[in-house]
């Protein structure tokens, strides 16, 4: 298991940015224990590490004083947004300044006749999604979690509907962002193309805060379908529904969502979430357009999953129904939990090329099986995307080495099929030693972009690149 090493610590710094953030911030900054090991939290299994204290930031200028006493001091800064990232991003192994940007959560603007907005970076996805709801218009990066914009920004977001709408630097116009100096700057205008520069935007976007923290987002929207179905359908094995879906993809039918459950996470949304689903591999598919498009969509993936064993297929355009099923999918982290009640979830994700999905999927249930592990699978599997979840007596140091094995196994399996170590999920502490196993002398490139735009190597030290 990766551990959260210590990196060494500026402690006469960071006591005098504390003094100096507290008569500039006053209750605004906090030093509890409870409230700094919330912000060193990590919903995986890396150790926690807390920062020294925790600023709640209201505006740009205010991120930017905090990062101009820190820069001064050679003070640590990790930006916050909700927490639900997975590979220790907030973690503080040098101690420092989490800067809580939760309370910069507003909708600046909404340009709907040019299909964008301009949002605060604390804004969730879901508080946006209900802004825009009565203009007809949505956001459709969708992880998952209730994650803000800024953090899914940071660490490149996607989930379910990538397959159709592509991940956050697909849909991310332009940005505002505080650099390791405390200078602001903007990567771009509103236009939907631009030739001007280097795209520095693509460059912020997936840095997970270690060249800047993000503070305004111009975001790219979308109509919301005339016509939205649902559909299900279960599958004999786990090869014959990756069969579907590549067979799906390659005929290029526009899904929008398409997400494998193997059959223990089945078993775990039926107990969960309350659902009678048959307990084998299941598809759960999402189709967007007019309501003849969408009804075609659905009718030709039913003549392919039949070529492939598909049973129960059922299409549904009630939103209730809809609903149920994408909340049981969103709530598999939880139900996942229950397989072994006590246990901890060492999430983990890759992703393949298409065609290398079915054997990739295939060979970490056989992993799993013959290192003893609980680890039901789920997937995005419209791009090659699937996740794991061992489930792990945190006591036992047997188990802890076995998922620890299959982890770095399944990392080094996507990497030898031309695939990553993570689709969306991001490096954080937890994926640094196979950063360069995929990447190789790039790496050197990421490195000398770090240290020329943060050469004391404040901005979220210990992520992504080794120390």
């Amino acid at each position: 298991m990766v551990q959260a090493t210590d990196l060494p610590r500026n402690e006469s710094g960071i006591e005098t940015a504390i003094g100096i953030l507290k008569q500039r911030f006053g209750d605004r900054l906090q030093t509890g224990a409870a409230i700094r090991e919330q912000h060193g939290h990590t919903t995986t299994w890396i150790e926690n590490q807390r920062p020294d204290a925790v600023v709640f930031a209201h505006t740009t200028e205010e991120v930017s004083d905090i990062v101009k006493t820190c820069a001064a001091h050679k003070v640590p800064v990790i930006a916050f947004g909700t927490g639900t990232s997975l590979e220790g991003h907030v973690n503080a192994p040098a101690g420092g300044i989490s800067v809580d940007l939760t309370e910069m959560n507003q909708v600046l603007a909404v340009h709907s006749e040019d299909l964008d907005c301009v949002v605060q970076p604390g804004v969730t996805r879901e508080d946006l999604n209900t802004h825009l709801r009565d203009q007809g218009l949505f956001f459709p990066i969708d992880p998952g979690a209730n994650a803000s914009l800024g953090g899914m920004a940071a660490t490149r977001a996607s989930g379910t509907n990538a397959v159709r709408y592509g991940t956050m630097k697909d849909n991310v116009l332009s940005l505002e962002a505080v650099m390791p100096d405390g200078q602001v700057i903007r990567t771009g205008r509103r236009a939907r193309k631009s030739s001007a520069g280097y795209d520095l935007a693509r460059l912020m976007i997936g840095a997970e805060g270690t060249l800047g923290i993000i503070t305004e987002l111009t975001l790219r929207l979308h109509g919301i379908p005339e016509a939205i179905s649902s559909a299900r359908c279960s599958f004999p094995t786990v090869d014959a529904a990756c069969q579907a879906v590549m067979m799906t993809i390659q005929y290029g039918i526009p899904v929008a969502r398409i997400e494998l459950l193997d059959e223990m996470s089945v078993k775990a949304a039926n107990a969960y979430s309350g659902l009678t689903l048959p307990e084998t591999p299941l598809l759960l598919l999402e189709f967007h357009g007019s309501e003849s498009g969408a009804a075609e969509q659905a009718e030709t993936f039913g003549q392919i999953a039949q070529e492939f064993g598909g049973a129960d297929f059922a299409v549904t355009s009630s939103t209730e129904e809809r609903n149920k099923l994408w909340q049981a999918r969103h709530d598999m982290y939880w139900a996942s939990l229950q397989l072994r009640p006590g246990a901890h979830g060492m999430s983990t994700d890759v992703c393949v090329p298409i065609s290398r999905l079915a054997e990739a999927v295939g060979a970490a249930q056989d992993k799993a099986t013959e290192l003893g592990l609980i680890a039901p699978i789920v997937g995005h599997v419209g791009d090659g995307n699937f996740h794991t979840l061992p489930l792990i007596d945190m006591e036992n140091a047997d188990e802890i080495a076995k998922a620890n094995e299959f982890v770095g196994w399944l990392n080094d399996l996507a990497i030898s099929m031309e695939g990553t170590c993570t689709g969306e999920h991001g490096i954080g502490q937890g994926k640094r030693p196979y950063l360069i196993k995929e990447l190789g002398a790039a790496t050197q490139y990421m490195a000398a972009i770090k240290a020329a735009l943060d050469p004391d190597n404040i901005m979220n030290p210990g992520k992504i690149l080794s120390d």
